[in-house]
């Protein structure tokens, strides 16, 4: 019987996503270049990995050293890039990053010892800036579309997870070498690797899907958040509210944080902590109540089915629009139209620029 290495199956998955990737992307291939290259360079380490543990083909080892810190460097690139404008793309790809690579490259020629120390150090700080940018929650992935940034938000944080858990797992790794001889490391490094590397292929699968499209918005440092709005909140606040009512922005379905800040020309920063403040939700949060109510209106006075209804008020996923109308109305969509269409008065659905401090 032909012997297939698990880690075979799992890059066959990742190849899957991939070429999902490519045939729906409706961004184009090169605005998802840095999450296709992220989704291949899991792949690729899969085989390496399916290589070396199922076939004990031990010369494929300065390969998956060398690769393994390209990986970690890009998982950053690429879950960053949401975060900024496309101008400002020099920042994040810079040649910095390709240093680790570098030195295991001289380590491979000249020490090799302590490659695995470096290997771990690297995917323990790139794991770590991650759950540092995710600090600032779902608002700062500036060019994710509104609909599924929260997906690309979880995704953030399960890669800057999954990388902190590989470093620790080599520490085991090292561990199992000094303590047992290295008795249980095929096994840690062989399920260790094939299940974080799906959940990695997932993640970046989700974060790829939600970028939004053509977006260039200037991100403010991270700075502390002000406990209480300010005026300059408020005026930011009604600005943002009477560009949804009067563009009815909130039906594109492209839309991002990044967008809304591009046409008031502001900082996105600036257009979240106002939201933030004033409304006490997530932008989000505040665009999703503005298709909710569009949504409500449609149901009340269309026949058109939920599905029509859910496109046209700006949803493109049915889960992501079940969800929030859940939240602001406490009912589904088909039950809400029941209701509304019984005889007796119509609930009233508060606006979202009523919900002030």
């Amino acid at each position: 019987m032909i012997f297939v290495p698990l880690p075979f199956v799992v890059a066959l998955l990742l190849v899957i996503l991939l070429v999902r990737l490519l045939r729906h992307s409706e961004q184009g291939i090169w605005d998802n270049r840095l999450f296709i290259l992220l989704i291949g360079a899991y792949a690729l380490q899969s085989v390496l990995i399916g290589v070396r543990w199922g076939y004990d083909f031990r010369e494929i080892l300065p390969l998956q050293s060398i690769l393994a810190t390209l990986i970690a460097p890009l998982a950053w690139i690429s879950f960053r890039s949401l975060t900024i404008e496309e101008a400002a793309s020099s920042e994040i790809a810079g040649w910095q990053h390709l240093l680790p690579a570098i030195l295991v490259i001289a380590l491979l020629i000249a020490w090799r010892e302590p490659i695995g120390i470096v290997i771990t150090l690297v995917f323990l700080s790139y794991g770590a800036a991650l759950l540092w940018l995710a600090r600032r929650g779902p608002d700062a992935l500036v060019v994710s579309r509104i609909d599924g940034v929260v997906l690309s938000y979880r995704s953030l944080l399960i890669t800057g997870i999954a990388l902190v858990a590989s470093a620790a797992t080599d520490v085991i790794i090292s561990f199992d070498f000094a303590w047992n001889g290295g008795t249980h490391s095929g096994a840690v490094v062989a399920i260790g690797n094939v299940v974080s590397l799906l959940v990695l292929g997932g993640a970046a699968s989700v974060a790829s899907f939600s970028r939004g499209h053509d977006d260039r918005a200037e991100a403010l440092p991270h700075g502390v958040v002000e406990p209480q709005a300010t005026e300059e909140d408020a005026a930011v606040a009604v600005s943002v509210n009477e560009l949804m009512q009067s563009k009815r922005l909130y039906t594109d379905t492209e839309l991002n944080l990044g967008r809304i800040a591009r046409k008031l020309n502001l900082p996105a920063r600036r257009v979240s902590l106002a939201i933030n403040r004033i409304h006490k939700m997530s932008v989000s949060q505040y665009v999703n109540d503005h298709r909710i109510r569009e949504a409500c209106r449609l149901l009340a006075s269309t026949d058109a089915p939920v599905t029509r209804v859910m496109f046209d008020s700006g949803f493109i996923s049915k889960s992501n629009f079940n969800r929030e109308f859940l939240r602001v109305t406490g009912l589904t969509p088909t039950l809400w139209r029941q209701r509304e269409r019984a005889p007796h008065e119509p609930c009233r659905l508060p606006h979202p620029h009523e919900r002030t401090l």
